[in-house]
């Protein structure tokens, strides 16, 4: 006898659950394994690996593009089942948007049996966008280069936000066409800081596209325009709503934004796993911070000047070197002054005894400017010359190529 098949099944309480079970169960190869609750449950199922293929209800509350490269994963090949004569492409065009080839229709159930046992097992790795088209804001043209991926990273208190805002506004100011991501899983706070009041979250409304299959075609609706080259994909407005992120959101929505332009994205201080995963196959609350870091084709660690900024920012490289090995970094000490008693030679000598940075920048501790754009809810730049906006100026020369003025 040929090998046996596994099964899975969620339907959900569909009406057809009852024939496909009589028919799967009157089928010589194959084994109904457990009808799951819901698709939570399917995927606590999946990941024991005891399974080959998962029936699942194509309008089940909870499948989306993440459960199935989680089933994917774990070997498990999806087969969805549709309502017949539901609509014209029998449920196959959303089928193929989230990553299920085949589709059964709930009139036709007698093929499920075939469509179970037949070998065409997709690969087991999640998708990731090949060669996306540029995409922008409505109404704006998109640029035709891709751009680079900017992560701004460091310990708590560092100042990331202020300087992740600073440095897409002076990429911006270079005519260069940007996008800035809030993507801190402890609570976005550029929306505030940059004066946007729209109480949707551009990065949510990314999760229910990418979630949907939608994300590519509608990038420029989860992205707030500042200016004619600036926009925002601002980020959780509560904190507690991190467990909304599924994994691979950040990645892709970082993907999509630089086939068209620089990314800035501003992340949280943590890259540390979860000790207990959680089964269902939601993301531990850093994932977003770990997907930016790993899409980054350039980090910013961002440290303060302070003694214990400074020791955060030496655990924090440490930190960082263990993950991201003979990978290019730039560390940023933010809010020096002279007040301190030590000079930037001293700090330079102190940071190569724990890396290896491809560059070092010094911010000026100008609480005035900084004062003035968060009050009036500006950028730097908007805000007028200052010392800070100069040495930001300096560090993103240092960062990406000075593009020519037309």
């Amino acid at each position: 006898m040929a090998d046996r098949v596994v099964v899975l099944i969620v339907a959900s309480g569909a009406a057809w659950e009852p024939e496909a079970l009589r028919l799967l169960g009157d089928h010589p190869r194959i084994v109904v394994l457990k009808r799951c609750v819901d698709v939570d449950d399917l995927l606590a199922a999946a990941t024991a690996g005891q399974a080959d293929v998962a029936v699942v209800g194509l309008d089940a509350p909870g499948l989306d593009r993440a459960a199935v490269d989680h089933l994917r994963t774990h070997a498990v090949r999806p087969v969805a089942i549709a309502a017949g004569g539901a609509t014209l492409d029998g449920g196959r065009l959303r089928a193929g948007r989230i990553g299920i080839p085949v589709v059964v229709t709930d009139d036709h159930l007698d093929t499920l049996a075939d469509a179970i046992c037949a070998d065409d097992r997709p690969p087991t790795m999640v998708r990731r966008p090949v060669d996306p088209a540029p995409v922008g804001p409505p109404g704006r043209p998109a640029p035709a280069m891709a751009g680079r991926v900017v992560a701004v990273w460091g310990p708590a208190g560092a100042g990331r936000s202020t300087v992740a805002a600073a440095v897409a506004a002076e990429i911006a100011r270079r005519r260069r066409r940007v996008v800035l991501v809030d993507a801190d899983p402890y609570g976005g706070a550029l929306a505030q800081q940059l004066g946007i009041l729209d109480e949707v979250s551009g990065l949510l409304a990314a999760v229910r596209l990418e979630a949907g299959g939608q994300l590519e075609a509608r990038m420029g609706s989860v992205q707030r325009g500042i200016d004619q080259h600036l926009s925002v994909v601002t980020g959780l407005p509560r904190s507690d709503r991190w467990v909304e992120v599924r994994p691979g959101t950040v990645d892709q929505l970082v993907s999509l934004a630089a086939a068209g332009a620089e990314v800035v994205v501003d992340t949280g201080f943590s890259v540390e796993e979860e000790l207990v995963p959680d089964l269902s196959g939601r993301p531990g609350r850093n994932q977003m911070t770990v997907e930016a870091l790993d899409a980054a084709d350039e980090v910013l660690v961002v440290g303060g000047a302070d003694p214990v900024g400074l020791s955060r920012l030496a655990r924090a490289l440490v930190e960082l070197g263990e993950r991201r090995s003979g990978r290019t970094v730039q560390v940023v000490v933010n809010r020096m002054r002279p007040s301190l008693g030590w000079s930037e030679r001293e700090i330079v000598a102190m940071v190569s005894g724990f890396a290896r940075p491809s560059a070092l920048h010094f911010l000026p501790d100008d609480q005035q400017a900084v004062d003035r754009a968060l009050v009036s809810g500006r950028t730097l730049v908007e805000c007028g010359d200052s010392d800070l906006g100069r040495a930001v100026s300096r560090l993103v020369d240092g960062l990406l190529p000075v593009p020519a003025e037309t």
